[in-house]
């Protein structure tokens, strides 16, 4: 999981060194960016589905020496579009591994708080995977080519291939069956569809990185969406879906998901946007604004670590419950840190955020996994990594548009009257823009530096109202007497 993360934030420092080795056009450097996640994300429910058939380790040591292998690949592609396939190739290798990982912590560990710690690890090591990857990407560019950016993953891959033939237990359906390659296809066209078009219009709301007009990304969107809801369909028709819908009739298990999702759009937007604002806002440079996002990593991991003993004492839902509205006050004490301009409240508001955040995914994470039947658990593990990934997109896409709407909004009130209407239209165009455009005129970019301070003042009150409802939700799914496969 941690090699996993990792590959995904790694390449940001090394991008310019390897575009200009490569010689590589802006197109092609956003694909060599994203194939990866774009490919994990559409061939999860895929992956998942394949996990329970085949059976989990299986797929996870399989997956693994293919990740290995592409690992080295990538590190000696000669070509944009040869390291383009690459990662597209390792995104598929990783939504092997996902929904694997997951469904064998089901087998591995029938003791309720021996799991959620396994799961709380489980994320933790996702979470530090993120957090590094960017500055483990700088050092290794500081010692090495681009290329060992690629290659660090491959020991932990094989060490996991060597020892987890011996050390890891099997789990798979009683009656392995087909796959479906017509539903196959749509989950991936759909969930790729989606995905990219949420991506372009959070790139569009910045005007730096978008390449498609704002409505082909809808429009792409809305395909998507229309070629998920024909998979739907297809699923309950099939006698054996690649997805079964019958796991969302368990109340539990569709309120966790749901739950999953909400808060992803709340706190990956408002993550997003303090990111923005450390570099736009702050004026500090990218390595520092990384350095500076630690307390609310270092808290997120906290959170989820002490889940485990907090479920030991109260009832997990109560304690999800509890963590999600620590997640509302910490959003609402970021709306403050904001209006009141000072950096060090901001980051303690954040780190707030984290320890809630960590301490209620973790335990609505092990409700999924524990809720769903035996024979289903890794179609289980990959609606989660479904959810949690439409969740990030959807914060991205939401957080960029809300911010740009308000930033926009703003300026019409804050630039000095005496700012000419064509430099007044230039700002309105992207925060990016802006700032450029402002750089040597100083009350103009004051303005600047405000309303853009606003886009995250707006979004955090919105991050706190979705996680008081997501609060909600679970309270409600989770009202009664606990049952075992969901409370432990």
């Amino acid at each position: 999981m941690l090699a996993l993360s990792t590959d995904l934030t790694a390449l940001f420092f090394a991008i310019p060194t390897l575009v200009a080795d490569l010689d590589a056009s802006a197109t092609e450097s956003l694909w060599i960016v994203h194939a990866y996640g774009f490919l994990i994300a559409g061939f999860l429910i895929t992956m998942g589905r394949v996990s329970d058939r085949v059976g989990a380790r299986r797929l996870l040591l399989c997956g693994a020496a293919a990740f290995a292998a592409l690992s080295v690949v990538a590190a000696f592609a000669a070509t944009p579009i040869a390291l383009i396939i690459t990662r597209a190739l390792l995104g598929i290798a990783g939504a092997t591994l996902m929904p694997s990982l997951f469904s064998l912590l089901r087998a591995m560990f029938r003791d309720d708080d021996q799991r959620r710690l396994a799961i709380a690890l489980m994320f933790s090591a996702f979470t530090i995977g993120g957090a590094i990857g960017p500055l483990l990407g700088g050092a290794l560019l500081e010692a090495f080519w681009w290329g060992a950016i690629f290659l660090v993953n491959v020991p932990p891959m094989l060490v996991l291939v060597a020892l987890g033939t011996f050390l890891l237990p099997e789990r798979r359906e009683p009656t392995p069956s087909r796959i479906n390659m017509v539903s196959v296809a749509l989950s991936v066209a759909g969930m790729l569809a989606v995905v990219y078009g949420l991506q372009e219009i959070a790139a569009g709301a910045e005007a730096v990185s978008a390449q498609l007009p704002p409505w082909v990304s809808v429009l792409l969107i809305v395909a998507g969406l229309v070629m998920l809801a024909l998979f739907i369909q297809r699923q309950r028709r099939l006698a054996d879906p690649l997805f079964d819908l019958a796991l969302l009739k368990n109340r539990r298990l569709a309120a966790s998901l749901l739950t999953l999702l909400v808060t992803g759009i709340g706190t990956v937007g408002l993550f997003f946007l303090f990111t923005q604002h450390l570099q736009w806002v702050g004026g500090f440079a990218p390595l520092v604004a990384g350095l500076l996002t630690l307390p609310y990593i270092a808290t997120d991991i906290l959170g989820a670590v002490a889940a485990p003993a907090l479920a030991r004492r109260w009832r997990p839902s109560r304690v999800v419950v509890g963590g999600l509205l620590v997640v509302a006050l910490g959003a609402g004490l970021t709306a403050l840190a904001v209006a009141d301009g000072a950096i060090v409240p901001l980051l303690l508001a954040l780190a707030v955020i984290g320890l809630g955040h960590g301490a209620a995914l973790a335990l609505v994470s092990d409700a999924i996994i524990s809720s769903a039947p035996e024979e289903r658990v890794g179609s289980a593990a990959a609606a989660q990594e479904v959810g949690g990934e439409l969740g990030s997109a959807l914060g991205i896409a939401a957080g960029g548009t809300v911010g740009i709407i308000v930033f926009r909004a703003s300026l019409d009130r804050l630039l000095p009257p005496e700012t000419p209407a064509g430099t007044a239209d230039a700002l309105r165009s992207s925060v990016h823009e802006a700032f450029a455009a402002a750089m040597d005129a100083v009350p103009i970019l004051e303005a600047v530096r405000a309303a853009t301070a606003n886009g995250l003042l707006v979004y955090a009150l919105i991050a706190a109202v979705l996680a008081g409802a997501a609060a909600a939700i679970f309270a409600l799914a989770f009202a009664g007497r606990p049952t075992a496969s969901a409370e432990g």
